[in-house]
């Protein structure tokens, strides 16, 4: 059973809509590839979110939901589980899927990705399980999340503008693209928002564009994971 502080959260994933959460709606002919990402709330009112190493070939650095590809004969939330577990470690049997946000359409990689709604009821250790996929793993306060202090608005070199975060320790990591468009408006929908300066821009860092600068189409350059796909 979900905590209380929770049910806003369960109440609003009966009831957004693609419209609410992407422009981008999968056109009737479109053939996709299905991916999923878990979105777990834990016990201290927080996310989970995994930093991409920073050497890697595409979207380095880029911060994220767990998540991946669902394998033949696999539902969302057993893909979602089954990469969360793979990228941090995390123990599948603590968590309760409480809902499923609608089947977003990405149109650059043509990724069909279902958002999983968990509860963490009996909390496992996570941290790095291979560092070169994975350079960091954080549990996100939602409290850091919604604080103005700490939303920004984050352009890439293409123009592209969109909502961001600031999170880690120092406050010093980016998040931005789909991951933070999705959180963004949840927190809208969910009444948890409070008013932010959008005006407050900051470019995407240098290192969070090697390999994949060149191409950008839905707000995310290039394309790796479902789940990095803006």
């Amino acid at each position: 059973m979900i905590p209380d502080w929770l049910e806003p959260v369960a109440r609003a994933a009966g009831e957004i809509t693609v419209d609410d959460l992407t422009k981008f709606i999968a056109p009737d002919d479109a053939v996709a590839r299905r991916g999923a990402v878990l979105l777990l709330f834990g016990g201290e009112r927080d996310l989970l979110l995994t930093e991409r190493a920073h050497d890697m070939r595409s979207h380095p650095a880029q911060v994220s939901f767990p998540g991946g590809s669902i394998d033949p004969g696999e539902t969302p939330r057993e893909a979602a589980l089954r990469e969360a577990e793979e990228e941090t470690g995390l123990s599948p049997d603590g968590v309760e899927v409480f809902a499923e946000l609608p089947e977003l359409w990405l149109p650059p990689s043509n990724f069909a990705l279902t958002p999983v709604l968990g509860w963490w009821a009996r909390e496992s250790p996570v941290g790095v399980v291979d560092p070169r996929e994975v350079h960091a793993v954080y549990r996100v306060p939602l409290a850091e999340l919604i604080d103005p202090a700490h939303r920004i608005s984050v352009r890439h070199p293409s123009g592209w503008l969109g909502p961001g975060f600031l999170i880690g320790p120092g406050k010093d990591v980016v998040l931005w693209g789909f991951t933070a468009g999705i959180i963004s408006r949840l927190l809208d929908f969910v009444g948890w928002s409070e008013p932010w300066d959008d005006t407050r821009v900051r470019d995407l860092p240098a290192h969070m564009l090697q390999g994949g600068a060149r191409s950008t189409v839905a707000g995310r350059p290039g394309q790796s994971r479902p789940e990095e796909r803006r």
